[in-house]
């Protein structure tokens, strides 16, 4: 069964927010690397918690900066990963 993109994202979007403040405001396509909100510690813990969340492995070759730039193509990343 997959997971509805509206889903991923409010999930993914949630996350983020509990743990970089729910009073910073950016959209889904909004770089989060860019904004500063992520750095390389925290995306360790996005990977952990995509993993834990949606039930696969991220693998070497899926450690792309493009994976997880934006909550936009973290949804891409997961579908992708579920098919």
């Amino acid at each position: 069964m997959s997971t509805p993109i509206i889903d991923v994202q409010q999930t993914v979007k949630t996350f983020l927010q509990k743990r970089i403040g729910e009073d910073i405001s950016f959209e889904v396509t909004d770089d989060i690397f860019e904004l500063g909100l992520v750095n390389s510690l925290f995306a360790l813990e996005l990977v952990v918690f995509l993993e834990n969340t949606f039930g696969f492995t991220v693998e070497n070759e899926d450690l792309d900066l493009n994976n997880f730039s934006s909550v936009a193509n973290i949804e891409k990343f997961v579908v992708r990963k579920k098919a």
